[in-house]
């Protein structure tokens, strides 16, 4: 069974608040910065419903008219999202070689956030809205760029922007309601895979009034690409400016750990979040000495490195579980690291967003009985 259509303002909302995304709510291509006016604002503890838009049918390269791109694949214009359409039509003339190509929707004020405070994000509800997707592999990059997508065969379809790269691909995928994805592979086959929805893209204002570019992530979090993230999981990051300025975007349905080809499967969701402002002396009691993005499951911690060498980033997500070992339960470092090297999971979240991503998955069962 198909999954249903959530177009905007129609379906369950239940989050305290609604965003949708809209041309005067979203920035394409790069993140809000310091003093841009909030799209919306939500008090601390409060949780807030946001339509996400992907980018995926709305590019340049895939002619910025998502009904003749999706209508390619029997998709028809009925079943395309609105506000897909409304961002591709009404956005202002892109610079489709140096922006980044999210949408990214926000910025929210959260009340009372101050620099030195840590904003948690919890990950309520993460709902598909439309039943079909894509995976891209483009522009060069990739973890085998050079070497690989080869030409298109049948079910892929070239980018249409981009003549003189006649290997970039866009793949269309079909999504369940069993939350079960499928590609059309040559010979009548389909590939079929488990969804796990997620954003791709969460973060709070940097401090500074020039947009930084959506692609990079950084201490503020931005573009991570981080899988576990999903529904019933909490992010955590250190606040930037006043009122945090949230922003979310880069929606998932499914991406496996290294995000290789250049993209995971994007797609539109509808995010339920809650918003709780953790004062500095607060967060740092319960978290340590927070200056990264850090997240939590329900089985484990999770510590991020972010760098543009891979292996550097390898280094950073050692050290920030390290500390987060020594900070939340007070372990040695050379113990601390012997335990990591046993009993730790440390995984590539990403090498294709410039700065790449390693992340530490810390059992939390490890220290139940921590004394």
């Amino acid at each position: 069974m198909s999954l249903p259509l959530l177009q905007p303002h129609e379906g369950p909302l239940p989050g305290h608040h609604y965003l949708a995304s809209t041309s005067d709510t979203v920035t394409w291509g790069w993140l809000p910065a310091e003093g841009a006016a909030p799209v919306a604002r939500i008090g601390s503890g409060e949780t807030i419903t946001v339509d996400t838009v992907s980018h995926e049918g709305i590019m340049e390269d895939q002619g910025r008219d998502p009904v003749a791109f999706f209508g390619q694949f029997g998709i028809g214009p009925g079943d395309v999202l609105r506000d897909a359409v409304d961002i591709a039509a009404g956005h202002p003339v892109r610079d489709a070689a140096g922006d980044g190509p999210h949408v990214t929707t926000g910025p929210i004020a959260v009340s009372g956030a101050r620099p030195g405070d840590v904003l948690r994000v919890d990950f309520l509800e993460l709902v598909p809205r439309a039943p079909y997707g894509v995976i891209s592999s483009r522009h060069g990059y990739g973890a085998l760029a050079g070497e690989l997508p080869h030409l298109p065969h049948p079910g892929f379809v070239p980018d249409p922007g981009h003549p003189e790269k006649a290997g970039s691909v866009s793949t269309f995928c079909r999504a369940s309601a069993e939350l079960t994805g499928s590609i059309a592979v040559p010979g009548g086959r389909e590939l079929r895979f488990p969804l796990a929805p997620f954003l791709g893209l969460v973060g709070v204002t940097n401090t500074g009034a020039t947009p930084l570019n959506s692609v990079p992530p950084g201490p503020f979090g931005g573009n991570m690409d981080v899988k576990d993230f999903v529904a019933g999981t909490s992010l955590y990051l250190p606040v930037q400016v006043d009122e945090a300025g949230l922003y979310v975007g880069d929606p998932h349905y499914a991406q496996g750990h290294g995000e290789v080809a250049l993209t995971a499967l994007e797609a539109p969701l509808r995010a339920t979040l809650r918003a709780t402002v953790l004062p500095a002396a607060q967060s740092r009691a319960l978290l340590g000495l927070l200056s990264r993005p850090f997240g939590e499951t329900p089985e484990h911690w999770i510590a991020l490195g972010l760098h543009r060498d891979l292996n550097e980033a390898f280094r950073e997500a050692v050290r920030e579980a390290l500390r987060v070992l020594a900070d939340l339960y007070e372990v040695p470092t050379d113990i601390g690291y012997a335990y990591l090297s046993a009993a730790a999971d440390f995984v590539v979240s990403q090498v294709v967003d410039d700065v790449k991503g390693v992340h530490c998955l810390i059992r939390k069962s490890d220290f139940g009985a921590w004394t």
